[in-house]
């Protein structure tokens, strides 16, 4: 039981120090949209990670034919960072969530379920993150009990979720002090950065046999 909760942690620790569009996108929502933004993108990654650990758990052996197709999911994943990167690059408008009174403009549902969607597809879409599960899913299936893997990624998911949500309210602390100057570029900032993960995924994906190369979150 220990050894699983042990691991468990480690696997948590590996997760939320991983390096990937998905940490510059928190960061980027936290410091525009503040909170609501991040939490709502947080979420959505959230719950693909949380899906990805029940298929990846219950349905071992039909995940692991899903590596056949790691290509095919990096093509469309570099080229939906792709299309967000040159979206933040040239297209966002650049606004302050503020009144002409400098108050917080609470979020529409609607906007809240499109920053939650895109959380969902760039943590979807990434290929390293369907490996991540699959790969350690199986890995522990030989060596844990069912429960004590129930345990092990349920520990694993906490440690995540507890990570990001630091990063959700440290970012968002700043976010007070943003000028639509600062706004514009953190945009630019973070267009490129996703430009560049597409770039190195689709690289990756032509160049690169070894896909648990590919960056996670």
């Amino acid at each position: 039981m220990w050894q699983a909760i042990i691991s468990g942690v480690t696997l948590g620790c590996i997760l939320a120090l991983s390096v990937g569009p998905v940490i510059f996108t928190i960061i980027k929502q936290s410091l525009v949209n503040g909170h609501v933004g991040g939490f709502s993108f947080v979420a959505g990654v959230w719950l693909s990670d949380i899906l990805m650990v029940i298929v990846a758990n219950a349905f071992s052996a039909l995940m692991a034919e899903l590596t056949e197709y790691t290509t095919l999911i990096a093509y469309i994943g570099s080229a939906f960072l792709l299309l967000m990167g040159i979206f933040y690059l040239f297209f966002k408008k650049v606004a302050l969530r503020t009144d002409a009174e400098g108050q917080l403009i609470k979020f529409r549902k609607r906007e809240m379920m499109k920053i939650f969607v895109s959380g969902f597809l760039i943590n979807t879409l990434n290929p390293s993150v369907l490996l991540f599960w699959i790969i350690n899913a199986a890995a522990f299936a030989t060596k844990y009990t069912f429960n004590e893997r129930v345990i092990l990624f349920s520990i694993c998911i906490a440690f995540n979720i507890i990570a990001d949500v630091a990063k959700v309210l440290l970012a968002g602390r700043l976010g007070n002090k943003l000028t639509i100057n600062n706004i514009s570029i953190i945009n630019k900032v973070t267009g490129v950065i996703l430009v560049a993960f597409a770039v190195v995924l689709l690289y990756t994906a032509i160049f690169v046999k070894d896909a648990a190369v590919l960056t996670n979150h």
